[in-house]
């Protein structure tokens, strides 16, 4: 029997690959499906079934494609109603995979069909349990994004309990896999490693403590930030299907000449620099959205757009097909093209280029004195744990529509845990009129380790 675990850490996302005997199984791949048909031919196998353990809120999961690219089976746990032809599988039953059998195991509660998958070894242990958002390690899947007007998040909490109690029967020594790691939204306090047993679950994830059914609810649904708004698109994508990724790669990857790519900025489009944000700081197109691939790029546009906003892209050279790749991930799929020639087509026309100066922490308290606020973009529970006293806090998730709190002709200091959000937070700004704006290098990080001045912990 061979395990292996697909992450994708921009996503915080993980996929399984299941083989037992030549059969295999894959459990939530993502959309772009080429990474597990070369596994699958690296290794020979067929691929027999594609688990989903629930329909997923913050990616579009490539269940379809790999069906129609294998002929393999769809399985969804109970209550699971796909727009699509797939197997509706019942609580306890069991799928053969070679010489390993699959057990579904009903687990409501981050959404109502979610559904985890107990793995059993050739000599018939229990040997790993795929938890999708049930359980991850450190936390459990936060119960308010499958809401509808017949069905509070406290209802959901509820069922979340008893499905815990479920996986807290299994052995100490399970492998336990989730769907997600650290940097998810689908949870409030996930670790950073990727997996565990659920011996260690039972003894420091806290949501597995003893607690009362009462205590529990209120443990997971206390603190809950408001989802990214393209979570309930990608539930509706998985839930009622989606083109071809591969014809969405042709249709969004057009080359745009440059009164193309001006002329869709007038009709509306929003452009998207894919590029570093150091780079981007040092001259980009007046207007441009900063949203760097060298960090969570598909997931901080997917929480501070639309998904049907008009997009044209400026990329590096030959990031044009991860940029438009990775936003598919997420559904947004109206990517007019990208500029080709990519800035020096721009800077060649002899068009204006902005700036965004980035300075370091140790130059913060001279620019304090000349009448710089600094503006922390990190989320609260970052803030609350430590930040520079007398600081203003937007997080970055609100900062577009809390703009209106700032006043266009101040001086302001921008800063995140380590510069990536900060520089998104400064390119918004820009785009709404502020043009006093310095972003500091290595974000709270840096200011950690080169300041003097006081650190301050606690509420707002």
């Amino acid at each position: 029997m061979f395990v292996q675990q697909l992450y994708t850490g921009c996503l915080a996302e993980a996929a399984y690959y299941v083989e037992s005997h030549r059969e295999a199984v894959i459990i939530d791949p993502l959309r772009d499906i080429a990474p597990y048909l070369k596994l699958l031919e690296e290794r020979k196998t067929t691929l027999k079934y594609i688990f989903e353990t629930h329909f997923h809120a913050d990616f579009v999961s490539g269940h379809l494609d790999l069906a129609r690219a294998t002929g393999a089976t769809i399985v969804f746990g109970p209550k699971a109603r796909p727009a699509y032809t797939a197997y509706v599988a019942m609580h306890k039953e069991m799928f053969h995979v070679g010489e390993a059998r699959i057990k579904v195991l009903h687990t409501p509660g981050h959404t109502l069909e979610s559904s985890c998958y107990l793995l059993i070894d050739e000599e018939g242990r229990d040997h790993a349990i795929f938890t999708g958002d049930t359980l991850f390690n450190g936390d459990v899947g936060r119960p308010d994004l499958a809401v509808k007007s017949d069905l509070t998040q406290e209802e959901l909490a509820g069922y979340l309990y008893e499905s815990i109690q479920r996986l807290k029967a299994l052995d100490d020594n399970v492998l336990m896999y989730p769907a997600h790691g650290a940097g998810s939204q689908c949870g409030k306090n996930m670790r950073s490693e990727t997996f565990s047993t659920m011996g260690e679950q039972k003894r420091y994830n806290i949501a597995l403590h003893p607690w009362t059914r009462e205590e529990f609810i209120t443990l997971v649904t206390d603190g809950l930030e408001e989802p990214p708004a393209y979570f309930p698109e990608n539930v509706r994508i998985n839930q009622t299907g989606y083109e071809d990724i591969q014809k969405i790669l042709h249709k969004n990857l057009s080359p745009l000449s440059l009164s193309d790519f001006m002329l869709a900025v007038e009709k509306g489009a929003v452009i998207l620099d894919t590029r570093h944000p150091d780079t981007f700081g040092e001259g980009f197109i007046p207007g441009s959205l900063n949203v760097g691939l060298n960090g969570q790029y598909a997931v901080w546009v997917g929480t501070l757009l639309t998904i049907h906003q008009p997009l044209v892209l400026l990329t590096e050279a030959g990031k044009e097909e991860e940029s438009v790749t990775r936003l598919a991930r997420v559904g947004f799929e109206n990517v007019l093209g990208y500029l080709k020639g990519g800035l020096n087509t721009w800077q060649k026309a002899g068009k204006t280029l902005e700036t965004i100066e980035t300075i370091h922490a140790v130059q913060i308290p001279s620019h304090l004195q000349q009448g710089y606020t600094l503006l922390d973009v990190r989320k609260k529970k970052e803030y609350e744990q430590g930040h520079v006293g007398g600081t203003l806090l937007i997080p970055l998730h609100q900062l577009a529509h809390k703009l209106s709190e700032l006043e266009q002709e101040k001086k302001y200091i921008v800063h995140c845990a380590g510069g990536y959000r900060s520089m998104i937070a400064a390119s918004i700004m820009k785009r709404h009129g502020f043009h006093h704006i310095k972003n500091i290098q290595g974000g709270f990080q840096s200011i950690k380790e080169t300041l003097t001045v006081p650190l301050t912990s606690g509420e707002c």
